[in-house]
């Protein structure tokens, strides 16, 4: 399945969407919790680092997108916004698969 991924665009950039909206997981409730509760620094600095990473490479890939397969700038801004939220590329990965499989019918 992952190697159907990356044969596409779409299908980088979802799992682009993915690794970075984990990472904004792990930061807001593993590593701030470690180290404001547990006075453990290092989580913030390291997996933040990881999701600073990733989000840059989520927003090449949204330009990626708007140039490749023609993305509206709506949709773009939408996609940035979405990866602003907790939760929020996954809920834009449900909605893509969904237009995705009505397309197809």
């Amino acid at each position: 399945m992952i190697t159907n991924l990356l044969k596409s665009p779409l299908g980088r950039f979802r799992i682009i969407a993915f690794l970075e909206g984990m990472s904004f997981l792990i930061l807001l409730f593993i590593a701030m919790p470690l180290k404001y509760f547990a006075n453990m620094p290092w989580a913030v600095k390291q997996v933040g680092m990881a999701h600073g990473v990733l989000f840059i490479l989520y927003l090449v890939t949204v330009a990626h997108l708007m140039y490749a397969i023609k993305w509206s700038f709506v949709k773009a801004i939408i996609a940035v916004l979405a990866s602003l939220v907790p939760f929020g590329t996954f809920i834009l990965d449900a909605r893509m698969l969904r237009e995705e499989t009505q397309d197809k019918k």
